[in-house]
C-alpha cells in the first residue's frame, strides 16, 4: 500500500511534466489508452447524440411485432478499424444505408467534445467508409516536422496538418499556386522553407522580388535568375516565355508519332521525354504580386499590362513545359487591375495565412470554399506561420509551417549551390552576390568580399 501511495504520485507528476513538454510522448505513453476507452465506451452514445443513427429496418420492426419483443434500438456506424498514431487515432466506419460522408463532416465538432479529444476531421475513403482522424492534443503548438525520406522531385514537405499529417507542396500535382497572408503572418517563412526544400532537388528556381531583392538575395547562390524591381521583372518574365517555347520545339520534335510508336511514349510534356532530353523544371517565386501590377504612368502601365500578359500565359501553357508558378501577395484582388483576376483563376493550390480583412481570405478561397474563408479570417495573430491551405476542388486543411530561419535556408541553399542550373535564355538575370554591407560605416568602393 505504501509503494501505490508513492508511485501514484511520481505518474502523475510525470504525466503533467510530459503533458507539458513533450506532448507526444505523453499521448503515446498516457493519453492513447484512455483516449481509446472513452471513444469505445462513449461510442453508441455519442453516435446517437449527433444524430449519426439510423432508425431500425422494416424487417427488423416486423421480426419484432411477430416474436413480441422491444423495438430494437437505432444503429450506429459499423466500427471497422481503430488505431492509435502518434499524435491521436484513426477510426474507420463503415456507413448504413441511408447516411452521407457529409453529416460526419457536419458533426466534427460535436465529435470532438464528446469524446474529449482536440480536433476530429472526417474524410471519405470510399464508397460507404468514413475516416475519422482524431488528435489527442494541439499538434499545431510547437511545429516538429517527422523524418521523412528523401523527397520526390518537385514534392516538398513544408508544414504540418492539425490532423498531425506532413503538408506537400506538390507541383506535379498542383503546378500552379496562390499564397496570401499579412504582415508578419509568416508567408515568407513559408516561402523559405519551400525554397530550402527545392534546393536539394534538380530545379531551376527563378525569383522575381520586387522590395529590391531582401526576402530572395541572401538565398541566390542557388537562384538560376532573380529580379529585384518590376523593369526587370517585365525582361525576365518575356524571357521565361521565350525559354518555354524552346521548350515545347523540343517536346515537338520528340513525340515521333507513328503507327507503330507505343502509345507510352507519346509524350505532350517534359517528363515522358528521354532523360537526357528532358529540361530542368522551374519553379517561378513571386514574393509580392501587387509590386509588379501597380502603375503610376502610362508607362508603367504598359509595363504592367506586359507582365500580366506573360504570367498568364506561363500559368496557361508552363504545365508541361515544366514552368510551375508560386505567387505570394498581401491582396490578390480585381482592384489590381485588367487580367490579375484571369491569372488568378489558373493558380489551383490556394494558401491563405493570417489575413487583415475577410475580403482578402475571399480572394483565396471566396470561390472555392466559405467554411475555408471563414478558417482564414480566425487565425491567432500569436500563431505565425499558420494557414488554411487548399485547392480549386473545395478540399481544405490547417496547416502551420516550422520556423525556418533564413541562417538555416541561406546555409542549404549555399550546400546546394552546385546543384543551380544554367538556362540561355536566363543569363543575363542571373544573380549577382552582394557584397557585405557594414551598417553605420562607409563601404569602400573596392570590396567585394561575398556575403556568404
Amino acid at each position: 500500500m505504501a509503494v501505490l501511495w508513492v508511485t501514484l504520485p511520481v505518474l502523475l507528476v510525470t504525466a503533467l511534466i510530459l503533458r507539458w513538454l513533450r506532448p507526444t510522448w505523453y499521448w503515446m505513453t498516457f493519453g492513447v489508452t484512455c483516449a481509446t476507452i472513452r471513444v469505445l465506451v462513449r461510442y453508441r452514445s455519442v453516435m446517437d447524440a449527433c444524430g449519426l443513427t439510423v432508425p431500425p429496418s422494416r424487417w427488423r420492426l416486423a421480426l419484432a411485432r411477430v416474436a413480441n419483443r422491444p423495438v430494437p434500438e437505432a444503429r450506429s456506424p459499423r466500427i471497422l478499424r481503430l488505431r492509435p498514431t502518434s499524435t491521436g487515432l484513426v477510426l474507420r466506419l463503415k456507413l448504413r444505408p441511408g447516411q452521407d460522408a457529409f453529416d460526419f463532416s457536419a458533426s466534427s465538432d460535436r465529435l470532438r467534445h464528446s469524446f474529449t479529444l482536440h480536433n476530429v476531421v472526417s474524410r471519405e475513403v470510399r464508397s460507404g467508409v468514413v475516416e475519422l482522424r482524431m488528435t489527442g492534443y494541439d499538434v499545431l503548438k510547437r511545429v516538429r516536422m517527422p523524418a521523412n525520406p528523401p523527397p520526390e522531385v518537385l514534392r516538398v514537405p513544408v508544414a504540418l496538418r492539425e490532423d498531425g499529417e506532413v503538408h506537400h507542396r506538390d507541383y506535379r500535382q498542383v503546378p500552379h499556386a496562390l499564397n496570401v497572408g499579412a504582415t508578419k503572418s509568416g508567408k515568407s517563412v513559408y516561402q523559405r522553407t519551400l525554397v530550402a526544400g527545392l534546393a536539394s532537388q534538380r530545379v531551376a528556381l527563378v525569383g522575381i522580388d520586387c522590395k529590391n531583392g531582401v526576402e530572395l538575395s541572401p538565398l541566390a547562390r542557388r537562384f538560376t535568375a532573380l529580379a529585384d524591381n518590376p523593369a526587370e521583372a517585365a525582361e525576365l518574365l518575356a524571357a521565361l516565355v521565350q525559354y518555354m517555347g524552346r521548350v515545347y520545339e523540343v517536346i515537338r520534335a520528340e513525340q515521333r508519332i507513328s503507327i507503330d510508336l507505343p502509345d507510352a511514349e507519346i509524350t505532350a510534356d517534359i517528363w515522358d521525354l528521354p532523360a537526357h532530353l528532358r529540361p530542368v523544371p522551374v519553379v517561378l517565386l513571386v514574393d509580392e504580386v501587387a509590386e509588379l501590377a501597380l502603375a503610376a504612368n502610362k508607362t508603367e502601365e504598359i509595363r504592367r499590362d506586359q507582365i500580366v500578359t506573360d504570367l498568364v500565359r506561363l500559368a496557361q501553357l508552363g504545365r508541361a513545359a515544366g514552368i510551375h508558378l508560386e505567387i505570394c501577395g498581401q491582396r490578390f484582388g480585381s482592384e489590381l487591375g485588367k487580367g490579375i483576376t484571369m491569372l488568378r483563376a489558373q493558380l489551383t493550390g490556394r494558401t491563405a495565412h493570417r489575413v487583415n480583412d475577410e475580403t482578402s481570405a475571399n480572394m483565396a478561397f471566396g470561390d472555392i470554399s466559405p467554411d475555408a474563408v471563414l478558417a482564414a479570417v480566425q487565425i491567432d495573430k500569436d500563431r505565425p506561420g499558420s494557414a488554411v491551405a487548399g485547392d480549386s476542388s473545395g478540399g481544405w486543411c490547417r496547416i502551420r509551417a516550422p520556423h525556418t530561419t533564413l541562417r538555416q535556408a541561406v546555409d542549404i541553399c549555399n550546400a546546394h549551390a552546385h546543384r543551380t542550373p544554367e538556362i540561355p535564355e536566363l543569363e543575363p538575370f542571373r544573380p549577382a552576390l552582394p557584397a557585405r554591407v557594414l551598417v553605420g560605416k562607409v563601404q569602400p568602393k573596392t570590396a567585394s568580399a561575398p556575403a556568404f
